[in-house]
């Protein structure tokens, strides 16, 4: 190829990579489309479009002149008509609007976040949500969700160590109701909400022991990576044996319980609403499901039984969360709702708990770029593992410099006979003092942290909005360069380039020092590139991470290469041969494989 040829293909590329570049639709119009198309798809299927519950809706006043008669006279039948009221709570963490349509919690913002976009961060907003008392009265099906309550208090504002409540009846006369009281105290997640149901066992059924509560939402959008935020978001449940499971957070799921449970947390990927109940669910039917809409993230419904005397008025005494999925914030909520939040499983989720959670707490109390705090972390982590790394070096340059031996006796014996040539191969070890184990060992025993990091820092919700270096927020994908969708792929990220660049190099290294030949010498280079491809959508703090692992581990390497002396460990090894039989320690590998062998000669002598 001349440098003519070279210098127009080189043109070619800048060219459709420029305009693949410019001409890309931008985020507005992607999201626009696909409401349209959403929209024309419902419409096909005879159901009515979703509402826009994005925008702020309007105040509805009922036309009085439309009251049916009949309505007025069935049980609560006057709650169906009337304005609704919204009051608001705010403290310094939450603004909740709690609006007289079902004397429910309309809308939560979070007064210290912001969605990925700058937009103000909303955990529940609109008519879609619902959450309400389900009975029969009187032979009537009756849905508090649907029905106005009444109050006469105004906006609350609450400061630092005060606490201030509103209240909302549903009223069927004055000695039978249902009576909600909100309350909210100054710098805290949390909207305390009692129930007190009056006169209610007088209209219910005597043969009905439990009542229903209907809690249900629609979740939006609130990170960069939708797809990402739609994998790690479920919901989440504590039993009354303080057992934490969920439904399953990859797709859609339901699922009936009949035990009693603590609490229920609608979560998403760093925000979660949960609501808990002092005397406990009876039961409860859970379901959540992934919804069409771009930027809907879940639909979320919880189906929970209370229990209900029909001796006497009942109370019911609710908490509901509206916060972020941050592992101290959880914790103290002393419930276990911390467990919501990802650690990983067995010796990982033990790893993140009591060593890397605590290590990070301790370097974010000096308020460091979270960028300086994971490449301290990954130096303490580093510094820790050195003696298993080297160990490991050690043993690979012993199985190094017992290659040329390893490949007569393979020349000699061949490769047909593979019980003869592992016997040889034993042999050689034993005489040699060395496990070909030796330098795998090590690496298993890290495997753990490098994958404890892996749950570690997608979930944690300090790095979400933090950026470092050309990366605007750590907690998602950073993506310098994108383009229009090829095979799902629109964009690509730097930090997991030179993540995967890295580790090519390490690759090459290895195999230059260890002379590493035919299949294994190739699979090295394969995994980083397969790696490139998953990594490319996760959060750039992992990247990052993986990123100064692959560099720490490369400089490890020249620096332990540059005092480790080939020529000293064969001289020990061949010193070793001469030493008696007696004398030489067997390594537990040593003595299974001699015992495996023995078996196998035994089973051909039978033969």
């Amino acid at each position: 190829m001349d440098r003519n040829t070279l210098i127009g293909l080189i043109l070619i590329f800048a060219i459709l990579g420029g305009s693949f570049y410019l001409m890309k639709p931008s985020e507005s119009e992607i999201k626009q489309e696909q409401r349209l198309q959403d929209s024309l798809k419902r419409v096909k299927e005879g159901l009515p479009p979703v509402a826009d519950t994005t925008k702020n809706p309007a105040k509805t006043a009922v036309n009085t002149n439309q009251v049916d008669s009949a309505e007025l006279k069935k049980p609560f039948g006057a709650a169906k008509y009337g304005e609704e009221k919204i009051i608001t709570l705010q403290n310094e963490k939450i603004i909740a609007k709690i609006t007289s349509k079902g004397g429910r919690v309309k809308s939560v913002e979070l007064k210290n976040e912001k969605n990925f976009d700058g937009s103000p961060l909303i955990l529940f907003d609109g008519n879609n949500n619902r959450f309400g008392l389900m009975f029969n009265a009187a032979g009537q099906n009756i849905s508090t969700n649907n029905l106005n309550f009444q109050t006469t208090d105004a906006d609350v504002s609450v400061s630092k160590g005060d606490s201030k409540t509103v209240k909302f009846r549903l009223s069927y006369n004055d000695a039978q109701y249902i009576e909600y009281t909100y309350t909210l105290k100054g710098d805290d997640y949390n909207l305390g909400l009692d129930v007190n149901a009056v006169g209610l066992q007088n209209l219910i059924p005597q043969d009905q022991k439990t009542i229903l509560l209907d809690w249900g939402a629609v979740l939006y959008q609130k990170e960069k990576n939708i797809k990402g935020e739609r994998d790690k978001s479920s919901i989440y449940y504590k039993t009354a044996e303080n057992n934490v499971d969920h439904l399953k957070e990859s797709g859609d799921d339901d699922d009936q319980l009949d035990k009693r449970l603590t609490w229920i947390a609608f979560k998403q990927h760093y925000f979660s609403s949960i609501l808990t109940s002092k005397t406990g669910f009876a039961s409860a039917d859970l379901d959540v499901k992934t919804a069409a809409e771009a930027d809907i993230v879940k639909l979320y419904s919880a189906k929970a039984k209370l229990d209900f005397s029909n001796q006497k008025d009942n109370q019911y005494s609710f908490n509901f969360f509206f916060g972020p999925n941050k592992y101290n914030i959880l914790k103290a909520q002393n419930d276990g709702s911390n467990s919501i939040i990802n650690m990983g499983w067995g010796p990982m989720r033990w790893i993140n708990q009591w060593i890397t959670v605590p290590v990070f707490n301790f370097l974010d109390g000096f308020h460091m770029s979270y960028g300086i705090v994971i490449l301290i972390l990954t130096i303490l982590l580093k510094g820790v593992l050195f003696p298993l790394t080297y160990k490991s070096y050690q043993s690979m340059a012993k199985m190094r410099v017992l290659k040329p031996q390893l490949d007569e006796i393979k020349a000699k014996v061949g490769e047909d006979n593979a019980v003869l040539l592992q016997q040889e191969q034993m042999k050689l070890y034993k005489q040699a003092g060395v496990n070909p184990l030796g330098g795998c060992l090590p690496l298993v025993l890290q495997m753990p942290f490098t994958i404890a990091f892996f749950y570690f820092f997608p979930n944690l919700f300090e790095l979400r909005g933090e950026s470092f270096l050309w990366v605007k927020d750590l907690s998602t994908y950073d993506s310098p360069i994108t383009f229009p969708a090829i095979f799902g792929i629109d964009h690509v990220s730097l930090m997991c380039v030179l993540m995967t660049l890295t580790t090519l190099l390490t690759t090459w290294y290895n195999n230059a020092t260890s002379g590493a030949t035919g299949q294994m010498k190739y699979i090295g280079y394969f995994m980083p590139l397969i790696f490139f491809f998953v990594l490319n959508s996760f959060p750039a703090g992992l990247n990052y991470y993986y990123f100064l692992g692959a560099v720490f581990t490369f400089l490890t390497q020249l620096l332990i290469r540059s005092f480790v002396d080939d020529d000293k460990i064969l001289a020990k090894i061949e010193e070793n041969k001469k030493r008696p039989e007696s004398e030489k320690k067997k390594s537990s590998f040593q003595s299974k494989m001699e015992e495996m062998m023995r078996q196998q000669q035994a089973q051909k002598n039978k033969k």
